[in-house]
């Protein structure tokens, strides 16, 4: 039950609010996630990046997201260098492998930070490298700490559209310190913006 509320709500609450402003789709051998992101001015110079998302595994685990990132970019010769800092809410249910093996409900608020390069002259590329913490006070119920970091290559295929190739490792812990992996593979994606 708690399954199907978190998808519906990040699936509509985007739509709703008309907050969509790119609509970002990874898929992995073991995890799919969908994420609406929109941009606003009016958090400072750059605006911020706010997210919804979902993810679900193999394992039949799901993490709903959402996220604020303030981003910048640096001045004169380093233009291209484009970086940000924010924080990122998860809540989920996780059932880990095989049949009732765990059964936890839980959240985290990670701060986290974005660093991104896109490589100057015609080849639309760029490298983007991000991390989400979580100490343990900051999550609830079942969650005692989380850990997100990602990188990947990007290829711009259209001004409105990139494609990109990446690898993302996304830890839970649980009580007693056991450590549960929800993702920790390569991944494909596609960013559409409008």
């Amino acid at each position: 039950m708690l399954r199907k509320a978190l998808i519906s709500i990040t699936l509509l609450f985007p739509f709703n609010n008309a907050l969509a402003g790119a609509i970002d789709f990874r898929v992995g051998s073991d995890v799919a996630e969908l994420t609406f992101l929109t941009q606003t001015a009016t958090f400072g110079y750059g605006g911020a990046d706010i997210g919804f998302g979902a993810l679900i595994n193999n394992e039949n685990d799901v993490i709903a997201s959402g996220s604020i990132l303030v981003s910048g970019s640096g001045t004169g010769d380093v233009k291209a260098l484009q970086f940000g800092v924010g924080a990122k809410a998860y809540a989920g249910t996780l059932e880990g492998p095989g049949s009732g093996s765990i059964d936890v409900d839980g959240g985290a608020i990670a701060i986290g930070a974005r660093i991104r390069y896109v490589f100057p002259g015609n080849a639309p590329l760029a490298v983007l490298g991000e991390v989400f913490y979580a100490p343990e006070v900051t999550n609830i119920s079942d969650f005692d700490g989380l850990v997100e970091y990602r990188i990947a290559l990007e290829l711009e295929v259209t001004p409105s559209a990139r494609a990109y190739i990446g690898y993302r490792y996304l830890e839970v812990t649980f009580s007693d310190n056991i450590e549960y992996e929800v993702d920790d593979a390569a991944h494909v994606g596609v960013r559409f913006e409008f």
